[in-house]
């Protein structure tokens, strides 16, 4: 894993061309994030959109719709990729057909988000911070870890490989969560909890005790359907 969020390349010079997979509201929602970032500090060139599902129109948010995943991996030069998929699974899918050598995956975190050398908190490539997220100091993110916006991640938490946190999702210190988590709109999950792979806990839910892989909870506390 890699320190931080910064990626490979030397933005002094040309800033390096980045498009975002993924033209839905989570692909907007991602793009104001960049633009706010290039904002604060110049650091991309946002060349469009790419998706398997053409969009109803021929641009997103201002910028043009591309292709495919098949056409992304006919690139001929090294280019940057935000993989705005809000689904575990599907986020998952995507990387795996992502296949080309000239594609990186830098991790991509909102400016207002504090992530300092003291906090030791370290990133996987390819994850996503939106804006109002905190996270304290001792956390590790596996790649492709999505955060919506104000989620809260405590002191030695581990998200696993393509966890996803909906918007004001809750993970409290010492807490593991497999891959491919997904945690809805308001969830919490207490200190020292572990939530097995590929689970989903609904909205509002409160996990208080551990949860196995591969099953639906919801309900305070939460349990598997």
């Amino acid at each position: 894993m890699t320190q931080l969020f910064f990626s490979d390349y030397d933005v002094s010079e040309a800033l390096p061309p980045l498009v975002i997979f993924g033209a839905g509201g989570l692909g907007r929602e991602v793009l104001v994030l960049l633009q706010q970032l290039n904002e604060a500090q110049p650091t991309w060139l946002l060349r469009g959109f790419y998706d398997d599902h053409a969009p109803d129109t021929p641009t997103v948010g201002g910028l043009p719709y591309l292709g495919t995943a098949a056409d992304l991996n006919a690139t001929t030069e090294p280019l940057a990729v935000a993989v705005a998929v809000g689904s575990s699974a599907s986020r998952a899918a995507v990387v795996a057909r992502l296949t080309s050598v000239q594609l990186i995956f830098p991790s991509i975190v909102h400016p207002a988000v504090a992530l300092g050398p003291g906090q030791r908190i370290s990133l996987g490539a390819g994850c996503i911070i939106q804006q109002g997220c905190i996270l304290t100091c001792d956390i590790s993110l596996g790649r492709f870890v999505l955060l919506n916006l104000g989620c809260t991640v405590g002191h030695d938490a581990e998200l696993a490989d393509f966890c996803s946190l909906m918007p004001h999702a809750n993970v409290s210190g010492a807490a593991r969560l497999g891959r491919g988590v997904y945690l809805g709109t308001n969830a919490t999950v207490i200190q020292g909890v572990q939530v097995g792979e590929n689970t989903v806990v609904g909205a509002g839910a409160v996990v208080v005790r551990d949860l196995p892989a591969n099953v639906t909870a919801v309900g305070v506390p939460a349990k598997p359907m």
